[in-house]
């Protein structure tokens, strides 16, 4: 493969990895030559990841399950995958929670507080767990999966949209200071793809065609779509981009 895409001799932290989008990075990574370290909550999804991974490319995935509201659990995928790889490259911050769909007005407080803890709390958390042996060696590419909902405004997964916007700033800010040490920290934003995490805006035949209507490409997206997007922000090709969001959305904010 040509060198801007290699990620050979890279290690790799993907969260929310044992299916969808999380997944499809997971895998390209791998194809692109790096370790990678595959969680979600339960152990069995990922440890069949993984085992898909290794089948292909044998000694390229663990699985490290951790729960990403809790900080021991992310300082534990941490340690788990420096202990197998020695080491942590790239870091995809792609897990997220959405408990509530409708008005803003209708949110209890608890369902508000777990998305901004999960969605933007939690990466912090992460992103401050490998920085500093990314700042060591003078290298390293961070990168949060946001959304198109923190571009525009919505009557029914407000929470989540503040969140995800929550999440472009913070990739902003992070950029500032992680920056100078050559850690690059990007977002993707994604429009609407068909994942699980998504099913109720597409899971119909009229639900698909209602959702892709407005998109100039005329469909929704796939996993891969994204995972292409990942693979360049954390290899060489992405090495002059940091602070930035790569909407990837058929057009359908263009």
């Amino acid at each position: 493969m040509g060198e801007l895409f290699d990620l050979t001799g890279k290690v790799a932290v993907i969260t929310g990895s044992s299916r969808g989008i999380g997944k499809a990075i997971a895998e390209r990574m791998a194809e692109h030559g790096a370790k990678v370290t595959i969680s979600s909550r339960k152990a069995g999804p990922c440890e069949e990841v993984a085992a898909e991974i290794n089948a292909k490319h044998p000694g390229a995935a663990i699985a490290v399950p951790a729960n990403i509201s809790s900080k021991e659990d992310l300082q534990r995928l941490v340690d788990e995958t420096r202990k197998a790889f020695g080491k942590i490259d790239i870091l995809v911050c792609n897990a997220a929670s959405n408990p509530y769909y409708g008005p803003m007005s209708g949110i209890a407080d608890d369902q508000f507080r777990k998305i901004l803890e999960n969605n933007v709390i939690a990466n912090n958390w992460l992103i401050n767990m490998v920085a500093p042996e990314m700042r060591e060696r003078k290298d390293g590419s961070v990168i949060i999966i946001s959304s198109i909902g923190g571009l525009r405004g919505t009557s029914v997964i407000g929470a989540y949209a503040i969140s995800k916007a929550a999440d472009m700033q913070l990739a902003r800010n992070l950029a500032q200071e992680l920056s100078p040490d050559n850690i690059r920290v990007n977002c993707i934003a994604p429009g609407l793809v068909k994942t699980d995490f998504a099913k109720a805006l597409w899971d119909t035949p009229e639900g698909e065609k209602r959702a892709s209507s407005g998109t100039p490409l005329r469909r929704l997206g796939e996993p891969d779509d994204i995972a292409g997007g990942a693979v360049f922000l954390a290899s060489k090709a992405g090495s002059w981009m940091t602070g930035q969001t790569v909407v990837i959305d058929g057009g359908s904010t263009s």
